[in-house]
């Protein structure tokens, strides 16, 4: 059988591989130490699931509209208004399946054969395999230690070309947790304005910042950069909302509605109910989020004061998400065959940085419990120790 060309052409994730065979240990009874999901790892917050039950027990279990709730997407707007600055009314969002269903949608409808799209490294894995999926035409950037995993504006205008369309920007990011300042996201700015090209920004892990980081939206600096400004959100990492599929697109009206045809097309509306409990994650705050915070910051120092201990490791500090992302390039072993090792002979499960674009690397997420973050790091220092 003979596949379409252009599924033969993306990757398999490196993250779901290594996940699902963590999974297949710890059901034959190995007690594997995990840090490869992304995700938070505690329940979704009591008030959000009440709200989807009422929804059932009130009958939204019908199709809605392929945009997605007008009550929510009036939500999503109002908050990015007052917390991000970006004035968008209701007919700028649109929800989808998932914050990466979110970045699909928006490459299918923007992106076409010839199109480049700027993608700094290290990246989330599916920033270039969407663009191949799109027809378009990955061009990674790579970023170093040396400027905290962040692209300089220098690099960002050597990258384009007279096919540039798009630049992924993803902050903080997904997988070194790193946080672009104001100063920082100012001089890219300007490059995209003096371009005339466009950016979508991932804000997914925009609520988790650490040691007084600050999240900016680029689309709020200044009204040239917003007209050419993408946002991508969603209540995964936010809210512990990972499996309700719960995301959002938003931007001008043209894109927004272009994407709306697509999702009508591909999957109609999000899953009605779930939306329900979405609007009353918007509507009514809670001490959850707060909680997960504290969790998360004393699992990063905890497991940041663990890597400092263990001679051939290094790291840049993350400012934001649940990753600390390592530089492993002292050992001699390649990303892969380090964390395909390390599970086998450790029971110990991360994710190898070539999925990043970034060999010689590992990343680790602490969204888990610190009786394993302690059991996992004191086998990865004695796997590191033995080679």
């Amino acid at each position: 059988m003979k596949l379409a060309s252009r599924i033969r052409q993306v990757t398999p994730s490196m993250t779901l591989a290594i996940s699902a065979k963590a999974k297949a240990m710890k059901k034959d009874g190995i007690d594997v130490c995990s840090f490869s999901a992304g995700e938070p790892d505690f329940d979704t917050p009591k008030h959000i699931c009440e709200a989807a039950k009422a929804a059932i027990d009130q009958g939204k279990t019908r199709y809605g509209p392929a945009a997605g709730e007008p009550a929510l997407r009036e939500l999503i707007a109002r908050k990015l208004q007052q917390e991000n600055g970006l004035l968008y009314g209701s007919e700028n969002v649109m929800v989808t399946n998932g914050g990466k269903h979110s970045l699909y949608n928006l490459m299918e409808t923007f992106i076409e054969a010839g199109d480049e799209v700027i993608i700094p490294a290290p990246y989330w894995v599916s920033y270039p395999e969407m663009v191949k999926l799109a027809g378009g035409t990955p061009v990674i950037v790579s970023a170093t230690a040396q400027t905290d995993y962040k692209i300089t504006p220098e690099q960002l205008k050597a990258a384009i070309t007279p096919k540039t369309k798009l630049l992924v920007l993803n902050s903080p990011s997904n997988p070194t947790g790193m946080v672009y300042t104001r100063a920082e996201l100012e001089a890219i700015a300007a490059v995209i304005v003096e371009a005339d090209i466009w950016v979508v920004s991932d804000e997914i892990y925009e609520k988790i910042l650490y040691d007084g980081a600050e999240h900016i939206s680029i689309g709020s600096l200044n009204p040239e950069i917003f007209k050419r400004t993408i946002i991508s959100n969603g209540f995964a990492k936010g809210y512990a909302m990972t499996g309700w599929r719960l995301g959002y697109l938003a931007g001008p009206v043209e894109i927004i509605q272009g994407a709306s045809t697509l999702q009508s097309h591909a999957t109609s509306n999000v899953c009605t109910f779930a939306q329900y409990g979405a609007i009353a994650a918007l509507s009514s705050p809670s001490d959850d989020f707060a909680i997960m915070l504290s969790a998360f910051t004393q699992r990063r120092q905890a497991i940041m004061k663990m890597i400092d201990d263990i001679n051939g490791l290094s790291y840049v500090e993350p400012k934001g998400a649940f990753y600390l992302f390592i530089d492993i390039s002292q050992l001699g072993l390649g990303s892969v065959e380090f964390c395909d090792r390390l599970l086998t002979e450790k029971h110990v499960a991360t994710i190898p940085g070539a999925a990043f674009g970034a060999e010689g690397t590992i990343r680790i997420s602490y969204a888990t419990d610190m009786g394993t973050i302690e059991r996992g790091m004191e086998r990865l220092s004695g796997f590191v120790k033995s080679h």
